[in-house]
């Protein structure tokens, strides 16, 4: 009993190294690094969500869920494309269609693709959706591909935790740049 529950701490603090290793290798290096990492390391993407679910487990409230509030407040007409969708929560809980991508499908409604290159038409979706997503050191690529995706006057969702920015100005700055306005922060 004892040797087994001591097994099964080992197991989890291995896990969650392996977490740790994985998120670091996602945000330095660019998505096309993340597409072959998954590549080269299948189990490593399962990993990942694991870690990240329990991760976020532990939040007051988890950011996907007040995307799906505010997406239920919008016309159920509307496009979306859920970059980064993980599971597909989104998807699953609005009446929207939604485009999911990520890198692994974790359900069969997933696109796998870099999120710097969708297989969506110019000005096709109304909202595009970063949901803790915004990993990579291509981030100007990534939103670029989002603001070509997204039709005039479309609406970008982006959910991040705050220490994935060393500069949330320059950040907004860049967005701005880019095309975008923020409306809500």
């Amino acid at each position: 009993g004892r040797s087994a529950a001591l097994r099964a701490r080992m197991e989890e603090r291995l896990l969650a190294a392996r977490f740790r290793y994985i998120n670091e290798r996602l945000y330095t290096g660019s998505s096309r690094d993340a597409v072959e990492l998954f590549k080269s390391d299948p189990d490593a993407f399962q990993i990942y969500h694991r870690g990240f679910a329990q991760q976020v487990g532990r939040w007051p409230q988890n950011p996907v869920d007040r995307i799906i509030q505010r997406l239920r407040q919008r016309a159920a007409s509307l496009i979306v494309a859920d970059f980064g969708c993980g599971d597909c929560k989104i998807a699953d809980s609005v009446r929207n269609k939604v485009h999911c991508f990520d890198l692994v499908p974790l359900t069969p409604r997933v696109t796998v693709c870099d999120m710097a290159k969708v297989p969506l038409a110019d000005e096709s979706v109304d909202i595009a959706v970063f949901c803790l997503a915004l990993m990579g050191t291509n981030l100007q690529e990534i939103l670029e591909e989002a603001n070509r995706v997204l039709k005039h006057g479309g609406t970008l969702m982006v959910a991040e935790v705050a220490s994935r920015f060393e500069d949330l100005r320059a950040f907004m700055n860049a967005m701005a740049q880019l095309g975008f306005k923020s409306v809500n922060k």
